[in-house]
């Protein structure tokens, strides 16, 4: 059979459908029930639809310049490509999602209504070319795309023209001529101008606020200073430092309120630069311990400069001199990334651990957003409340609620995680960490009830058994290690563990009367488990009818559809059965994650997909009564919650 047509032949026989991943076969048996397949029929997709209704995390890490307020009373932050607009008082959240991968810079245009969202190259090669978008905040209607074809690897920063009302939009590629190219963003998308901006990096571009045709960018050991002349040439004159106060990098670009341009740099200093000059006016040295991150001018005149490393917010008058009015951010939040001015006396603070923190001051700072740093892989739905955990490489354990859309709590477990399981009663949560260690927590208390070790490799997957007796442990030491627990699954001891997978463990199930495990592996197979003996069951017909509690392998006879034509295995990273098992979703290794009408048993199945995480989606899961699914993304460290329509 031709592999390209389709990976499946279905055998009326034996009810058999043997499946090809990457060339190689695997022989899934359909219950003895099922009605022959015809194996040429398209499955319609599911009745049911996803709406993005929740986003947690927030990009601080490695982007500036992301943070503002709107008069709308929401910040405008993004994290993956998703850009999202929370009002924080309301706790209510509305999301652009017109891009197709990560979003890299935001800009506000001066009438305080519409926005310009820049994102680097995609997965999706020709639909995603490093572009801006254009959009209005309230209808969230986008108003033009700009750039495509013109720019390289991403959009590194991108600024609207201020003096003139904001008919100019100019941006800064990363590739690597870093060129800055001006639009007339209303006009038929015209591209004025573009030019080589440096060899070194660019971190930062803004219009001048009060100078027509005024453009300030900086990075790398330079600040420049842009015209756009009548006949629309670029050209640049660089700011001129003394030696002993050249910075390696010029991290932040602020104006005071006559129209000087304000720098912050890796050194720690703050440069006021004369309007209309490439020349010091006037040098603060020392504000910070290491880099300025952000420099926030105030309604009132005041300038708030911004520690990356100390945490510092410090507070300075109009004409640069220290008011004595200083905070300092708890250092497990990170450094600060961007401060932005909230009302009143209110400011918003986003840090470089992916936080957002709001307050003031006098009074310091709270969180309204919180998130992971590093690629997330855990991911567990509470059995009967509408709560969650997820765990990362950050050593982070949290615990969300998906109605209130909070983080009940987070601890630093100390060890990177790869996987978490609830109990079946939800009185504890396992966690499967990177170095062979399992550790077992009470939701309450947030304290450590058991540790064990099995082998030193990764641990994948852990699964509970539903009458909450045994635990099974994939390891990527190709074993499953199955423990029994006392009960209130604080004690355990271990029964023994699974050989005959030839690859590493990558998804468990177990059945419903909690006697035998289904696994899958990474090179593809499906095997079946006697739990309290662990021997293989060598003959898969004999469990074709087993009841599975959940359906979390993705190589499955009612999953067959899940798998696109000519899949390569590792496409699809994450299989989940809605409870009332209706619906299936996936996540896989291009950032959607998918909805299909489960049981998938059609090889051709149609489905709803969606887009928003940027990098690969880890892992998905239902709330317990399926009202909302849950995705988890690797490197773009968001959890994204939707709304089963």
């Amino acid at each position: 059979m031709d592999d390209s047509t389709h990976t499946c032949q279905y055998n009326e026989e034996d009810g058999s459908m043997r499946m090809f991943l990457r060339g190689r076969p695997v022989v899934l048996y359909a219950p003895s029930d099922h009605d022959n397949l015809d194996p040429g029929k398209v499955a319609p997709p599911p009745q049911n639809k996803l709406k993005l209704e929740w986003v947690y995390g927030y990009r601080g890490k490695d982007c500036r310049s992301n943070l503002y307020l709107l008069p709308t009373g929401e910040i405008v932050y993004f994290v993956a490509a998703v850009v999202v607009l929370f009002n924080v008082e309301e706790q209510c959240q509305r999301h652009y999602t017109g891009h197709t991968d990560d979003v890299k810079c935001i800009a506000v245009h001066p009438n305080k209504l519409v926005i310009a969202s820049g994102q680097c190259a995609g997965h999706d090669r020709l639909d995603a070319r490093p572009h801006v978008r254009v959009w209005n905040s309230v209808s969230l209607a986008t108003l033009a795309v700009i750039g495509a074809g013109h720019m390289e690897r991403a959009v590194a920063c991108v600024t609207f023209s201020r003096a003139d009302g904001g008919a100019l939009l100019a941006c800064v590629d990363d590739g690597p001529d870093h060129t800055i190219s001006v639009w007339e963003w209303q006009r038929d998308k015209h591209c004025l101008a573009e030019t080589k901006c440096s060899v070194d990096t660019v971190v930062a571009a803004e219009f001048h606020p009060l100078e027509r045709n005024q453009i300030v960018t900086c990075g790398k050991s330079h600040i420049a200073f842009w015209t756009l002349d009548s006949s629309n040439v670029l050209y640049k004159r660089m700011g001129v430092f003394e030696t002993r106060d050249k910075p390696k990098y010029v991290t932040c670009l602020g104006f005071n309120h006559n129209g000087d341009v304000i720098s912050g740099d890796s050194n720690g200093n703050i440069i006021v630069w004369g309007r209309g000059t490439n020349t010091i006016q006037k040098l603060v040295r020392g504000v910070h311990e290491g880099a300025v991150f952000s420099l926030c001018s105030l309604k009132e005149g005041g300038v708030v400069t911004a520690g990356g490393k100390d945490g510092r917010l410090v507070l300075f008058d109009a004409e640069l001199n220290a008011t004595g009015m200083e905070n300092v951010i708890e250092g497990h939040y990170g450094g600060v990334r961007v401060v932005a001015e909230g009302k009143g006396r209110q400011l918003f603070v986003g840090t470089t651990r992916n936080c957002i923190l709001h307050g003031d001051l006098e009074l310091g700072f709270v969180p309204a957003v919180l998130g992971h740093v590093d690629e997330v892989w855990g991911l567990a739905a509470h059995p009967s409340l509408p709560q969650f955990v997820s765990a990362g490489w950050d050593r982070l354990l949290q615990l969300w609620d998906g109605l209130s859309h909070s983080t009940v709590w987070s601890k630093d477990i100390e060890e990177r995680a790869h996987c978490a399981a609830w109990s079946g009663d939800g009185s504890v949560i396992a966690v499967g960490c990177a170095n062979g260690r399992w550790l077992v927590y009470d939701p309450h208390s947030r304290d450590l009830m058991a540790a064990h070790q099995d082998g030193t490799e990764p641990i994948q997957t852990i699964q509970y058994s539903p009458d909450n007796q045994f635990v099974a442990i994939g390891s990527r030491d190709n074993f499953i290690y199955v423990y029994q627990s006392d009960g209130n699954g604080t004690k355990y001891s271990r029964i023994g563990k699974c050989l005959g997978h030839s690859s590493y463990i990558t998804h468990l199930d177990w059945s419903e009367d909690s006697q035998y495990l289904r696994s899958n592996s990474g090179d593809y197979e499906l095997l079946f488990w006697n739990a309290t003996t662990c021997r293989q069951v060598t003959s898969p017909t004999s469990l074709r009818d087993a009841a599975w509690a959940t359906n979390n392998c993705p190589i499955t006879f009612n999953t067959v559809g899940i798998w696109p034509e000519n899949a390569d295995g590792t496409d699809i990273n994450s299989c989940t059965r809605s409870h009332d098992e209706r619906l299936a979703a996936t996540g896989d290794d291009f950032g959607k994650v998918k909805l299909f009408a489960y049981p998938v048993t059609q090889p051709k199945s149609l489905c709803q997909a969606y887009g928003g995480h940027s990098s690969h989606v880890t892992c998905v899961r239902f709330l317990p009564d399926d009202t909302r699914l849950l995705s988890a993304g690797g490197n773009d460290a968001a959890l994204l919650q939707w709304l089963v329509d």
